[in-house]
């Protein structure tokens, strides 16, 4: 690859020991591993995982505590003590380690979003290396139900990214459970994510992390939608960081589509919807398999109260989304438009529409 933007995922089992607490050396390593694609001029971020294990037995907790307070707790001591770490061996190798704590509304609302990427634009520009947690200490249900494999996927495609290594404790998708089933099989590359790929994921991997194989595939499935290629791998092999960028870390690589805009991303992934466009077949055909503009032709209902520039959906009759767009005009106009039989241009043209890909 060219000297490119990578986005490094590390998993809590990456990070910790067994017992769950934060395992310095292999902390060393990840950061070693950094430093060496940052020599080698990459421009590097961190998607960190580790937070609540690393901290929970400098509290007493015998074991990761499961009430939520006590997670919240135990993040705060432990994202301390990992960007300590962090800090202390990029530093050594003589960069900037930056901390960023995001929660939801960062990608939810519009202008934060805008700020978030501004922010890493910059540091990503003055060499400094962004390390980036969810903020474990202030969410609700996100800290239970949330991954930073979800996380890292987001971030890989605001920042558009060349690549999203997704580090973990097995070396990529197998067709089977590869400590279970003798006839398991590592896929080597998933040019698109299916059903049956979507088949072969598992659950959760390990006591102390909240991700499993199953996450890593949504993530996958995101990252590749917004232009993103995806590579899991495993952190154990020496030089791991830097194998899951050129390949020779064995691993599964996720093709990428097409790159999409950081409004169109927005727009695609996080936007609230403000009514819906149904459509016709031949309209359905003409916007999802021929990626054409939506004209009024093909349009037999509208619903909802939308303003021009709001987000709609565009649905068949059956409610199949076909797409996801900025309207030109507000509902009452395409309505009027209707029944008048034209419209000057577009209800939705095409450079403000993201067709899906789930169709």
């Amino acid at each position: 690859m060219d000297k490119k933007l990578i986005v490094i995922k590390v998993g809590t089992s990456s990070l910790t020991s067994a017992d769950g607490a934060a395992d310095g050396e292999k902390i060393k390593k990840i950061c070693e591993g950094v430093a060496d694609l940052r020599d080698d001029g990459y421009r590097v971020i961190v998607v960190s995982s580790g937070a609540i294990a690393a901290g929970f037995r400098r509290l007493g907790f015998s074991a990761r505590p499961k009430q939520l307070a006590f997670e919240q707790a135990s993040a705060a001591v432990g994202q301390m003590l990992l960007m300590d770490e962090y800090s202390a061996y990029l530093g050594g190798r003589g960069y900037q380690a930056a901390q960023i704590l995001l929660t939801p509304d960062a990608f939810l609302v519009k202008e934060k979003y805008i700020n978030a990427f501004n922010t890493m634009e910059i540091l990503l520009k003055r060499g400094a290396v962004p390390i980036i947690n969810e903020n474990n200490t202030v969410t609700t249900s996100e800290i239970r139900f949330g991954d930073n494999d979800t996380l890292s996927a987001q971030v890989a495609a605001m920042v558009h990214a060349d690549r999203l290594v997704l580090l973990t404790d097995v070396d990529g998708l197998y067709t089977g459970h590869p400590k279970l089933d003798p006839q398991a099989r590592r896929i080597e590359v998933v040019e698109k994510i299916t059903p049956e790929i979507e088949a072969y994921a598992e659950g959760a991997g390990s006591a102390n992390g909240t991700g499993g194989m199953k996450t890593k595939i949504s993530a996958a499935r995101l990252a590749t939608s917004a232009g993103v290629e995806v590579y899991i791998c495993s952190s154990l092999p020496e030089g791991s960081v830097a194998g899951g960028v050129t390949g020779e870390n064995p691993g599964t690589l996720f093709k990428a589509g097409e790159n999409l805009k950081t409004r169109l991303q927005w727009m695609a992934f996080y936007a609230k919807s403000r009514g819906e466009i149904i459509i016709d077949q031949g309209a359905a055909d003409a916007v999802g398999q021929h990626h054409k503009s939506l004209l009024l032709a093909g349009i037999t209902a509208v619903h909802g109260d939308f303003a021009e520039g709001d987000v709609v959906d565009i649905l068949t009759d059956d409610e199949i989304r076909v797409a996801r767009g900025f309207a030109s005009y507000g509902a009452e106009e395409i309505r009027a438009f209707m029944k008048e039989g034209s419209a000057a241009k577009p209800i939705v043209h095409i450079d403000n529409m993201v067709v899906s890909t789930e169709q």
